[in-house]
């Protein structure tokens, strides 16, 4: 696969949904890629919705976004939080300039609505947010997940086979 030896962000923040971070790291690390997770302290353990651990390798300060070939936005309650720091919005915006894979899951087109990079961009989410991305100026679809140029979305956990094969594959490009 085109992912091996690529390093990818995973942004974690407290209450990430547990699934929606650890199934995409290990499938990556799977097909020979490298997650690093980052959140805002250096070796931070955030805990999950329901309850397991993440320590995170870099804070945000850390990271030199030309290292990465994409990032990742794990859903949960972490977006809303995510979303509100600085360094958070200037990486999706990174990855959305150079045309570099950006993953969201379910409640994480918050940070992408934030970043103000969906006018025109087909998504999916859970549908509790789908007035969000829609004022956004997403363009929202009830499928399972969706890729529309670099940016590659899913509704929720059980869409997670889906959306890894549409994740992986924006690696191709």
């Amino acid at each position: 696969m085109t992912v091996k030896n690529k390093k990818i962000i995973a942004l974690v923040s407290d209450d990430f949904e547990d699934l929606e971070l650890w199934y995409p790291v290990m499938r990556v690390r799977e097909a020979g890629g490298i997650f690093h997770l980052v959140g805002e302290e250096k070796n931070h353990t955030y805990i999950g919705k329901y309850g397991v651990p993440a320590t995170s390798d870099y804070a945000f300060e850390e990271i030199d976004l030309n290292d990465y070939a994409g990032i990742l936005v794990p859903g949960g309650w972490a977006p809303d939080k995510l979303r509100r720091f600085p360094k958070v919005i200037e990486f999706v915006q990174h990855f959305n300039t150079k045309q570099q894979p950006i993953g969201q899951i379910c409640h994480a087109g918050w940070v992408l609505a934030s970043a103000g990079i969906l006018k025109g961009i087909n998504v999916t989410s859970t549908p509790g947010i789908k007035d969000d991305l829609t004022n956004a100026g997403a363009i929202w679809h009830d499928t399972p997940a969706i890729t529309d140029g670099h940016i590659v979305s899913s509704r929720r956990p059980p869409d997670l086979p889906e959306y890894m094969i549409q994740f992986l594959a924006a690696f191709e490009n």
